[in-house]
């Protein structure tokens, strides 16, 4: 994380015009690669994989994972899926590119991503892109609110205090202080969901929603500052500044994602990014 200094330009704010300071969430960015194309049809239990169609080329880092024919008949199957007539809907496999960061991991994450629109215009669409680099200038604008999905930091098997924040029992409470007191009535005989216990902590898929767009860049060296990341490193391309903060250690991936609960566009203009040393040097 980072600050910024910005402009307010929303009229009805009592800092309307004058320059704020925000606690920015850098995200570093790469363009991910459109791996292939999945159909779907209508079946007796929802929907079910009609066919997968596979880009010509596929970067050397997924092929020992991917175990695809090398008798690929592209074209066929495009001409086949679109006289097809009982799709259901169509999504994008795409796979990330690790190598452009300063990530240590080589193995691309592969994942399907939904596209918008009917079903004619959403196949014309995966066949431009199909085999081509998605950036999230492409997708994503500034001043727009967008969900950030990501997993939490993991914290292990934790006690009731620190999982559900309940009271430390007095001194002289029997067996210990940081336990929950009655395990509840004889009636029902059994545990309750309600009762406070102890489990995992953290770790767990979370969506944050609503987070703001205030910058996307291509230059990394633009926001990185002196020293780098803390556990991180360097931003070399790509990358986008949130307004707050996200879940997750520096090193996890990312999913952004189209606002489920959209809200109106703000007016913000980011004046300087502060790359002052995280280490103090």
């Amino acid at each position: 994380m980072t600050h910024v200094l910005a402009v307010d330009g929303r009229k009805t704010s009592p800092s309307s015009g004058l320059e704020v300071a925000i606690p920015t969430t850098v995200i570093d960015a790469p363009p991910i690669f459109i791996l292939g194309i999945r159909a779907y049809s209508e079946g007796y239990g929802g929907k079910e994989t009609k066919t997968d169609i596979w880009a010509p080329e596929i970067p050397k880092d997924l092929e020992k994972r991917l175990n695809l024919s090398k008798k690929k008949k592209l074209q066929k199957k495009l001409e086949d899926l679109s006289k097809s007539d009982n799709l259901a809907d169509i999504y994008a496999i795409v796979c990330t590119q690790p190598t452009l960061t300063s990530v240590p991991k080589k193995k691309p994450d592969i994942m399907e991503i939904a596209i918008g629109g009917d079903i004619p215009a959403k196949l014309e669409y995966a066949k431009q892109i199909l085999g081509k680099t998605v950036s999230v200038k492409d997708v994503f604008a500034e001043n727009a609110f967008t969900d950030v999905c990501a997993v939490t930091k993991g914290k292990g098997f934790q006690g009731p205090v620190k999982r559900w924040g309940i009271s430390i029992q007095p001194r002289k409470a029997t067996k210990g202080r940081r336990h929950g007191g009655t395990g509840g009535a004889w009636t029902p005989k059994r545990k309750l969901w309600s009762e406070p216990q102890a489990g995992q902590v953290g770790y767990h898929t979370r969506t944050e929603y609503n987070k703001l767009i205030l910058k996307i860049g291509e230059d990394g060296k633009n926001v990185t500052p002196k020293g780098g990341f803390l556990k991180y490193g360097l931003v070399k391309g790509d990358y986008v500044l949130l307004e707050g903060s996200v879940p997750g250690p520096a090193k996890r991936i990312i999913r952004i994602n189209a606002p489920k609960r959209p809200s109106a566009e703000e007016a913000f203009t980011v004046n300087h990014v502060s790359t002052a040393s995280k280490q103090g040097l």
